[in-house]
């Protein structure tokens, strides 16, 4: 029997390695070569098995296997930066550069690449690259597989930012055809416009700020804490430089045409030209063309092709002397600003609206901008009548510049209302902007918190918008998930006197909802099984449902882990709040007042009445022991006893802090089988300390 078991678990393990050379050439072909050799559905069906199989083959993990281009719980997230002022995160190890990764001279017109190119040897051939507006990335291949992926950082260190690479399917974690000792391959992580719209369409329903171009949200993506976000969000890359010793060729180009034959994502828009004016030729094809592509450029980079020549030229302290890049110029529009108007979200912020006379830009109509706030209206002076500048250039998300004061309105919030054409005469005199003191939508005094950009209003229980607004979000995706009811559904279910708040959801009835237009008792009964459905939703998405102001998805389930009910988080204090990771004054705050509000208290109990789920059926609960108070805790490996998730678990529940990387401030590594060898090497070099998984837990005293 046991010889049965042993050829079986052999087996099993040939068709790990069998499946993962499969996948990966299927990658190659897909991403590289643009032939797909299988169907959706078979790559599908070989991915599904091969998780599977590693799940009961722990013993055969592999950090380079296909399946870890789904993502990995790296540890908590951090929380993203929307503009990322330094790539200096935490939970990332720093790194140094092999070559110093520098920045490119920018150029604006004819008579600056003229001007760089004269100063190159004659009859010189010149690279021309798109320049994609992404991430600049260090890929290292040491024997052919990957080893460590870097962020450009201050230019001689950067984040390794490997795992979260991993997830991205066109790099591949091995090479093809080749094993050179070192190899390092330079280029953009990029995030396509569709992949960027629907992130964008998700932060707008869970009314979190907007990223404002791809690129912006390609950085607060990589440096996320969990690689599964990451896998989902969809990140994509192009290479275009390639450094190492004893490589093949004598040309840039001829180095970018073996890259792809190894597995790497290479553009197909590279031409060598030699001549200004086939440099200008591409630049004006792709400044027309670059609007139809899937990822965002901003120009093109020019390289001069010969390597020793390259070599020869070098370096200034900023840039190389052999490479330039032409940036196209952001695309904007005049266009007269008709009328200021004001969307109120779900947690009663106040938007004031552009809405503008159409016009075109980069490939779309353009009717509406936001303003942000009361501070930017009145930081550029913007009236209702004035001609205003809209850029989008790399931005997708049209913004007001600036207005142009050679054709400013002579009047703003005119009270009469005329149309634009009936403005009246320059002698008139010009109103200032005011925000408006009342919500437009209900007409309760809006407030504004010390502090703060943005005015609310704070009728929560009886201002439409609001209501609406914490309806939907209740019933989103990533909160309670309930399908068929979506905002046009909500919109008329309240409207019918039907919905009052998210408690009124579980008390709906198929005849309501049966005789409702465009519904019908298919939509009704499809309907109440999925509110029945979402009784089931565990208590952290609950949490987060419940639409508490800045307890975002990540935040919730923190909290839902230091607290394993409502009733223990309705009593809790500003202290207790604020010992949990991310959680500062406040989102304490928040929670505090939310639970001080009588009608958000009647919601809770008809909720729970209704059966929606107010505590975790997981054994969590409040810290049992200071054991580890005041300690950092990596895990890292595959364990016996316990999941890494019950781990962490443990570690808060007697004071601890999980953390993702290892550093000098870490207490320990909680080492399971197969450790990430990176972990080991730093923990090794740090001198920090690698506890077992029966050490852990006679720590703890749960032995």
């Amino acid at each position: 029997m046991m010889d049965l078991f042993s050829q079986i678990e052999n087996a099993e393990c040939d068709e790990i390695i069998a499946l993962r050379k499969s996948i990966e050439e299927a990658n190659y072909q897909y991403y590289v070569l643009n032939m797909p050799t299988l169907s959706d559905y078979d790559f599908d069906q070989q991915l599904r098995r091969l998780q599977d199989l590693e799940a009961r083959h722990p013993e055969m993990f592999d950090p380079n296997s296909p399946t870890q281009h789904v993502g990995s719980d790296l540890g908590e997230v951090k929380g993203e930066k929307l503009k990322v002022k330094s790539e200096k995160a935490k939970g990332f190890e720093q790194v140094a550069h092999k070559y110093p990764m520098l920045s490119l001279s920018n150029t604006y017109s004819r008579e600056e690449i003229e001007e760089w190119m004269s100063k190159l040897p004659q009859d010189v051939e010149i690279v021309c690259e798109l320049k994609y507006d992404g991430l600049s990335i260090s890929l290292w291949y040491e024997n052919g597989t990957l080893t460590k992926a870097l962020t450009r950082g201050d230019g001689t260190k950067g984040d390794n930012v490997i795992e979260n690479i991993r997830t991205i399917a066109s790099i591949p974690t091995t090479l093809h055809n080749t094993t050179p000792t070192f190899v390092e391959l330079r280029g953009e992580v990029l995030l396509s416009w569709e992949a960027f719209e629907r992130l964008n369409k998700e932060r707008e329903a869970q009314e979190e700020q907007l990223f404002a171009n791809p690129r912006n949200a390609a950085a607060g993506t990589l440096k996320l804490q969990d690689s599964q976000e990451v896998a989902r969000r969809g990140l994509d890359c192009y290479l275009y430089y390639m450094l190492g010793e004893d490589l093949p060729a004598t040309t840039h180009f001829e180095r970018l045409q073996i890259a792809k034959t190894w597995g790497l994502p290479i553009s197909n828009a590279v031409r060598v030209c030699k001549t200004v004016e086939e440099v200008m030729e591409y630049i004006a094809y792709w400044d027309i063309e670059r609007k139809n592509l899937p990822v965002a450029t901003d120009g093109i980079v020019l390289k001069v092709n010969d390597l020793a020549m390259q070599e020869e030229l070098g370096f200034t302290a900023k840039s190389p002397r052999w490479a330039i890049a032409y940036k196209f110029p952001a695309e904007k529009q005049l266009t007269r600003l008709n009328a200021i108007t004001y969307q109120v979200g779900r947690t009663g912020v106040v938007t004031p609206v552009a809405n503008l006379e159409p016009i075109q830009l980069s490939g779309t109509i353009v009717q509406r901008a936001t303003l942000h706030n009361e501070d930017f209206i009145r930081q550029l002076d913007i009236r209702e009548g004035d001609m205003v500048w809209v850029e989008k250039g790399g931005e997708i998300i049209p913004k007001i510049i600036a207005k142009d004061l050679n054709n400013q309105s002579p009047i703003a919030n005119s009270p009469s209302g005329r149309p634009i054409g009936d403005m009246p005469s320059n002698s008139e005199v010009s109103l200032a902007y005011t925000f408006p003191t009342h919500c437009p939508e209900c007409g309760t005094p809006l407030v504004r918190v010390e502090g703060e950009a943005a005015w609310r209003c704070p009728n929560e229980s009886g201002c439409p918008p609001q209501i609406k607004g914490k309806m939907e979000h209740f019933v989103s995706r990533k909160a309670m998930n309930i399908e068929g009811l979506g905002s046009e559904t909500i919109d008329l279910l309240y409207s019918q006197g039907l919905l009052k708040n998210i408690a009124d959801i579980y008390s709906l009835n198929q005849e309501d909802i049966a005789r409702q237009e465009r519904l019908g008792d298919k939509s009704a009964q499809n309907m109440l099984a999925g509110i029945e459905r979402s009784k089931q939703v565990p208590w952290a998405r609950v949490l987060f449902a419940l639409g508490i102001r800045m307890v975002g998805e990540t935040t919730a389930k923190k909290i839902a882990r230091r607290f394993p009910n409502i009733d223990q988080l309705q009593w809790a204090t500003v202290e207790q709040l604020t010992s949990i990771e991310d959680v500062g004054e406040q989102i304490a705050n928040n929670i505090i007042a939310y639970f001080n509000n009588l009608d958000n208290l009647e919601i809770i109990n008809r909720l729970r009445e209704a059966g929606v789920q107010m505590e975790s059926k997981e054994d969590v609960q409040m810290p049992k022991s200071d054991t580890l108070q005041g300690k950092s805790v990596v895990i890292s490996g595959v364990f016996v006893h316990h999941t890494r998730d019950e781990y962490k678990t443990m570690i808060e529940a007697h004071g601890g802090k999980n953390v993702g990387s290892v550093s000098k401030k870490t207490s320990f590594i909680l080492a399971g089988e197969n450790m990430g060898p990176e972990k080991r090497k730093k923990a090794e070099s740090l001198g920090v300390a690698l506890v077992s998984e029966e050490e852990f837990l006679q720590l703890i005293g749960n032995n």
